[in-house]
């Protein structure tokens, strides 16, 4: 029809003399192509007035049978034109508790490619995206990258990894004989990824030397750990890990294998490791999701053993052994409100609240709460969850600014954010409690309809994020128009906080907002 159009008008304008003649010899810009050929073939994705979508694009074989808990394989190739129109089938796992779909299939690693309509000649910085969900549960295609790449001028890949004991189990029987593995399946899946963004990406318009890595939750301690894997060497160039400090915790090889014999026992399978291990892979996908919860393991990646992380992140940090790139890093305002909710869907006394604090910090009970009383907060739990926003856990405060500290010291640029918006959509809306800013909240500000809608304010703190953020990918640094300047992490104070209206964003010291130099005299 829009070629029907053209025509038309540059009839009517011939009539009109010299004028339309050049008109007349002026091309029809092209339309973007839906059609886009990648190593192993063409593929045919959707065409939106602003931006293409191209989805469930394999990236590697199908990880079932013998391959399963084994390194990804490279894709077969197929004949034809893929249709890339329908998302890819997500990774096996069992619906978590703010909702989400059980599947049991394997056949799950795919991508997702999203470019504005018209690329041009001139290749668009790519940012690749590492969804949550603690490494057991999430989907590639729950994130519409459509105002990212619009906006931003960027192309979106997002991707599916393997979760749960199908990512992340460590047993000897399961390992190659170069060690290789170590119960990070998921890790290798989602290199395997960034290789073939490498190889295709310039297909899509995208710059292949130009790979931004980022993730939110466990998607962030996974961007961390490829920040320090030797194997990820050269597959991004910058990286934003969202709520997962670089400075947490990892697996141990020895504390995974230590899982991995409990859940092999817990299925019954038993034996010398290669009878072990062939027990496993024709055990149920139900069996191994549901025992693997039951026994409460924990998935992610897992630290030594091999050369894909050998170091945990945080000592591959301090120790000079890691990725050198350009960093934004950062966590919300009230990151532990959500399982705060979780843990205590009805309300808390005083008296209940002052408990939990003697039953979890002992001796130094008295201090904390002469730090955190329960009168200064609209409600014990939230006086509960600002204890352990600041302090303890891999979402705190106070372990992202030790993050942030890491890399300054490395010599690598980082760009410190705390994400502030109160009145941000929540994950999960838990009757009569005010979420705040908890968990997962900015992630809405990114992409658009995630968690909810958004009023005007709101609406003018995601451009402005979106800004930020793909500005971050295009030079490293990240800038937004009308917005304040966001200054590289020097010192406590350097961290922009991000909430809607007049002075939402502004630099703050969170360290001294969360206490920190409180909590590191306590020792803990």
């Amino acid at each position: 029809m829009r070629s029907r159009t053209v025509a038309v008008l540059v009839a009517a304008l011939s009539l009109t003399g010299p004028l339309a003649s050049a008109e007349a010899r002026a091309p029809a810009p092209a339309e973007p192509p839906a059609v886009v050929r990648t190593d192993k073939g063409a593929v045919r994705g959707e065409v939106q007035q602003d931006h293409r979508r191209f989805q469930g694009i394999p990236y590697a074989k199908p990880p079932v049978g013998e391959l399963r808990w084994k390194a990804p394989q490279p894709a077969d190739p197929w004949t034809g034109v893929r249709d890339a129109t329908k998302p890819g089938g997500q990774c096996a796992q069992l619906a978590p508790a703010y909702g989400g779909q059980t599947t049991y299939g394997e056949d799950c690693l795919y991508l997702n490619v999203t470019t504005p309509g018209r690329t041009g000649k001139k290749r668009l910085p790519v940012m690749v995206w590492v969804h949550g969900g603690g490494n057991t549960t999430g989907a590639s295609t729950n994130y519409n990258a459509a105002k990212l790449a619009v906006d931003g001028q960027v192309v979106v890949v997002t991707l599916n990894y393997r979760l749960g004991a199908l990512g992340w189990l460590a047993h000897p029987g399961l390992e190659g004989g170069d060690r290789v593995q170590a119960g990070n399946y998921g890790l290798l899946d989602q290199q395997a990824a960034l290789r073939w963004v490498r190889r295709n990406i310039a297909a899509f318009g995208g710059d292949p030397r130009n790979v931004t890595l980022f993730g939110e939750s466990a998607g962030s301690i996974d961007t961390c750990a490829n920040i320090a894997s030797p194997t990820a060497a050269g597959l991004f160039h910058k990286a934003i890990p969202q709520s997962g400090s670089c400075a947490g915790p990892s697996r141990t090889e020895q504390g995974a294998e230590a899982d991995g014999a409990r859940l092999a026992a817990a299925v019954g399978c038993a034996g010398p490791a290669a009878e072990v291990a062939a027990c496993l892979r024709a055990t149920p996908v139900k069996t191994l999701l549901e025992t693997f919860a039951a026994q409460g393991m924990t998935a992610g990646p897992v630290a030594g053993g091999d050369h894909v992380l050998p170091l945990p992140p945080r000592e591959a940090i301090e120790r000079g052994r890691f990725n050198r790139v350009p960093v934004m890093h950062g966590n919300t305002l009230d990151e532990m409100r959500l399982y705060v909710a979780l843990s205590y869907p009805r309300p808390i006394t005083a008296e209940q609240y002052e408990q939990i604090v003697r039953t979890s910090y002992g001796a130094d009970a008295d201090e904390v709460l002469k730090r955190y009383p329960a009168a200064n907060y609209d409600e014990p739990r939230h006086a509960l969850a600002a204890i352990q926003t600041d302090f303890g856990g891999v979402l705190s405060t106070c372990l992202h600014q030790t993050a942030f500290r890491n890399f300054r010291r490395a010599g690598v640029p980082v760009y410190a954010y705390q994400f502030a918006d109160r009145g941000a959509p929540p994950l999960i809306d838990v009757p009569g409690f005010d979420e705040g800013a908890e968990h997962a909240t900015e992630l809405t500000f990114l992409f658009p309809g995630l968690l909810g809608e958004l009023d005007e304010p709101q609406r003018r703190l995601s451009d402005q994020m979106v800004a930020y953020w793909t500005s971050f990918a295009r030079t490293g640094r990240p800038k937004a128009a009308d917005a304040p300047k966001w200054p590289r992490y020097r010192a406590a104070g350097d961290v922009l906080s991000l909430a809607p209206g007049a002075d939402g964003i502004r630099t703050v010291n969170t360290a001294e907002a969360s206490n920190c130099a409180f909590w590191e005299s306590l020792g803990r």
